[in-house]
């Protein structure tokens, strides 16, 4: 089946310099100037879906990224959730480089990610005590009464080793809300992150006022949700797909879940909007800038800059996963006030928005580090790894697996997609109904009514779409369906 009018739709695609082709789900673009060794970006996508001819342009002009000095793109393609990004780079995207990384194709909001946790409690104990859970909820992620104070030593750890660096200083000394934490389980829990959440950072690339050579640090924008697209989500365990997957990941239905999408925060803001910044500085004196403005690093002509940005890279990341874990760890701790005890084990925690060698993707860890795989808005999907892929607040989010398809670089959409502008959202929102926003039902906590609309259901691609066409194309498998029943919106 091919969408109506694909002939009309082609020729308009052309006239906007692409050269498009469809098959099989699949719209395969380029530059009409692009050269013959440049890649053509394959783009997945369900029939019905706009194709939207800035994200497509985004993302030829990504496959077309090259340096002088030697260093260009591989391979390309792109997610179902595909659309324009705000700085040039499509969301969705994913890129394998030679010779050559590209800050700007993971941006500002590095490691981006996404964490689930189950939770042994019924949907009619929890919504019992529902408006004493939320209000303490609200203080710790609006109001401040959240307490993630931290030694100078725990911070320094924290942007040098991730997870593993950060719990190791804080066995030693607890501080804030972080001494009632059970430890040995957060402990536990580091293998079911990606990279065990700890990447090669260096604490000495964090913004300065983070890591003092003593005293105690009080970061506010750590275990902080953000804008955009974040949230914290208390969901239902609505339907099992995968039975023995299910029981392994301690999944069971009717169990109630936590997910989470945040990242690095104002961290990811620093360190990526200096290094495009140094990209750009660091071009090849006499020779003309990109017309798309995407500046790459060399390995060839700058190996230094190509290290210090991954292990700038690196630093944000750890502090994004270490982020991720506060958020669910609050969330956890008023969960043991207001129900008792309980484990509320973690399932999974991948990112989105990183640059990693292909090596270590591969897991080979003798072959040369001369190429990267990097994603935008998509997260990996090796063979056998978790995969979450969130709805919006009032539809379904999935719990997935890998299935590790080589094709699309082993990678999975990271949600369903914008279909409609923030703006266009807050423009209409005055005018239309909540079932025309699609927020009929919907329990969403935030401070700010314009958040609520920005975020509607209406903003987004139908979730079922993108997760059937990934599961035909063997990128993942199917866990379990997830409903939500509360979301925090900063």
């Amino acid at each position: 089946m091919q969408p109506k009018n694909l002939n009309r739709l082609l020729r308009a695609l052309s006239r906007q310099g692409l050269d498009v082709s469809y098959e099989n789900q699949t719209y395969s673009v380029r530059l009409h100037q692009a050269k013959k060794n440049i890649p053509t970006a394959e783009i997945l996508l369900p029939v019905g879906f706009p194709v939207e001819a800035k994200a497509l342009k985004q993302l030829a002009n990504l496959a077309n990224t090259h340096h002088p000095a030697g260093g260009c793109v591989c391979r390309i393609c792109a997610t179902p959730d595909f659309h324009p990004g705000d700085a040039g780079i499509a969301i969705g995207s994913v890129i394998e480089t030679e010779n050559m990384i590209i800050p700007a194709a993971v941006g500002a909001d590095i490691n981006c990610g996404m964490r689930s946790h189950v939770m042994d409690l019924s949907i009619d104990t929890f919504l019992a005590k529902r408006d004493r859970f939320v209000e303490l909820m609200k203080g710790d992620y609006f109001f401040g009464t959240r307490d993630v104070t931290m030694t100078a030593k725990s911070m320094q750890a924290l942007f040098q080793h991730g997870v593993i660096g950060w719990l190791d200083t804080i066995l030693d000394h607890p501080t804030g809300s972080f001494v009632q934490s059970d430890l040995s389980q957060l402990g536990s829990e580091i293998e079911r992150i990606f990279f065990n959440g700890s990447m090669d950072g260096d604490w000495k690339l964090a913004p300065e006022e983070l890591v003092p050579d003593a005293g105690l640090v009080r970061d506010g924008g750590l275990a902080t949700i953000g804008g955009g697209n974040h949230f914290v989500e208390i969901q239902v365990v609505d339907r099992i797909e995968n039975r023995a997957l299910a029981h392994a990941w301690g999944i069971k239905a009717g169990q109630l879940a936590l997910m989470i999408h945040s990242g690095s925060r104002n961290v990811g803001k620093y360190i990526g909007g200096a290094w495009r910044d140094k990209a750009k500085n660091a071009w090849m004196h006499g020779v003309k800038y990109p017309d798309s403005h995407i500046f790459p690093l060399s390995l060839n002509s700058h190996p230094e800059l190509v290290s210090s940005y991954l292990q700038a890279e690196a630093t944000a990341a750890n502090y994004g996963f270490i982020n991720r874990l506060l958020l669910a760890e609050l969330l956890r701790l008023r969960l043991r006030q207001v129900y008792g005890d309980m484990e509320a084990p973690l399932i999974y925690d991948l990112p989105h928005n990183l640059t990693l060698p292909v090596a270590r993707e591969s897991k080979n860890s003798q072959s040369k580090i001369n190429k990267w795989v990097t994603r935008k808005g998509a997260c990996p999907a090796h063979p056998g790894q978790p995969v979450i892929i969130p709805g919006s607040m009032g539809t379904y989010s999935y719990l997935c697996v890998g299935q590790g398809n080589a094709e699309f670089l082993n990678s999975a959409s990271h949600g369903a997609g914008r279909v409609r502008s923030r703006f266009d959202l807050t423009r209409q929102g005055a005018s239309a109904t909540e079932a025309e926003l699609g927020l009929t039902g919907v329990d969403c906590i935030t401070l700010r009514e314009e958040r609520r609309i920005e975020e509607a259901p209406a903003a987004y691609k139908p979730i079922q779409s993108v997760i059937d066409v990934q599961v035909e194309a063997g990128m993942i498998g199917v866990v379990a369906r997830l409903s939500p029943v509360l979301t925090f919106k900063a």
